[in-house]
């Protein structure tokens, strides 16, 4: 029997951090002045004014209180409210490739392997800055990886999916190691316009090397006891853009073509089935809660992780039971749980085991049981 172990870690975190004051200056800035400009429409009763943002507002809904970003700038300029990201010549490595590359060396020093001896590279993210070449196969050639390298997008899930197909292709012997990387642009696609998301996303890179047990050599390591995937479509979370707008002639710049999610529905029905997911995966491993000593949950609301902890384990999770790091990056999509697994597993023993959980649009949702060896 092969065992797939994860010996590496790696993350990059942007330079540049917003906290929520500098974020609600910029967003009522620009209420001031759109309300301003419809003063008159306002007047008439034809058109409701912006209501303002607060610090408070976003830290009692989502527990987010910074997150780092590629570009600040930009964000915070209000005739802007974007990242500007200069365009790179074909020549030049992109962004996410940069991004892979420094957290990937991280992972791969962690590891104690050279990057001539990974045979999978995949890039796993919720946004991807082109259509091809595969990023994957740009890191590749960046890093000197041998084998092959594929992209996949399954929106905030896209890191556990990859350990999914990571661990699969291991256990199958067609290769002995594989890197994981999460580039997550995710300023770029957030609408920083929208008073009810304005706050949410952050950018970061996570990196996970995964190997065969018979192989490696790192003495920190983390079984992989099992992997569980699931997926039920909804459009309660949903970004429109696409190769196909130019071609139906939408607007590229409508609001659909960013980040858009109905937020009370998606906690509604995604908390469920993410509990149930972890709660039948652990069973099926003849495990329960009560055998977790850490829960690496997705990133995205505290709420939604309190309330998921909470069913799985039975009570209350403690801070270090069930680690958040939204307060700092805020959700960083697929990267979120990597970024938490990075950070805090350093406290567990031999034997100890936890869960790596990522969920999100599609909806969907994976759930990694780990052993620390």
């Amino acid at each position: 029997m092969t065992n797939v172990v994860i010996t590496g870690t790696g993350l990059y975190t942007p330079e540049h951090a917003i906290d929520n004051a500098a974020l609600v200056a910029a967003f009522n800035a620009w209420v001031d002045s759109d309300n301003s400009a419809h003063a008159d429409a306002i007047a008439r009763g034809e058109r409701e004014p912006l209501a303002y943002s607060s610090s408070e507002f976003i830290e009692k809904a989502s527990g987010i209180k910074s997150r780092y970003v590629l570009d600040a700038q930009g964000i915070l300029d209000p005739q802007r409210m974007k990242p500007k990201l200069p365009q790179r010549s074909n020549a030049e490595p992109s962004i996410q490739c940069e991004m892979a590359t420094s957290a990937a060396r991280q992972a791969l020093a962690a590891a104690q392997v050279d990057a001539a001896d990974i045979e999978l590279v995949i890039v796993a993210c919720s946004n991807l800055e082109r259509a091809y070449p595969a990023v994957a196969v740009e890191v590749q050639q960046q890093l000197g990886t041998a084998g092959y390298g594929f992209d996949m997008n399954v929106a905030c899930s896209s890191a556990t999916f990859a350990m999914e197909m990571a661990a699969n292709a291991i256990a199958a012997g067609s290769v002995k190691r594989a890197l994981i990387v999460n580039p997550e642009i995710c300023s770029a696609h957030l609408n920083f316009r929208d008073r009810d998301s304005h706050f949410i996303f952050g950018d970061a890179c996570t990196a996970l090397v995964l190997e065969n047990s018979d192989v490696a050599v790192a003495e920190e390591r983390y079984e992989i006891l099992g992997t569980r995937l699931v997926t039920r479509f909804s459009n309660a979370i949903r970004n429109n853009s696409g190769f196909l707008n130019r071609v139906t002639d939408s607007d590229p710049m409508a609001l659909d073509k960013l980040f858009v999610q109905e937020g009370r529905r998606v906690f509604k029905e995604v908390c469920p089935m993410v509990a149930k997911l972890i709660t039948d995966h652990l069973a099926s491993l003849e495990l329960n809660g009560s055998d977790l000593k850490r829960m690496w949950l997705h990133q995205a609301n505290q709420h939604m992780n309190d309330l998921i902890a909470r069913k799985v384990l039975g009570y209350d999770p403690s801070a270090t039971e069930a680690p958040i790091i939204l307060d700092r990056y805020a959700n960083t999509s697929s990267a979120g749980s990597i970024i938490a697994f990075h950070l805090y597993r350093q406290q567990l023993v031999a034997g100890d085991v936890g869960v790596i959980c990522s969920f999100g649009a599609g909806y969907s949702a994976g759930s990694v049981v780990v052993r620390r060896h």
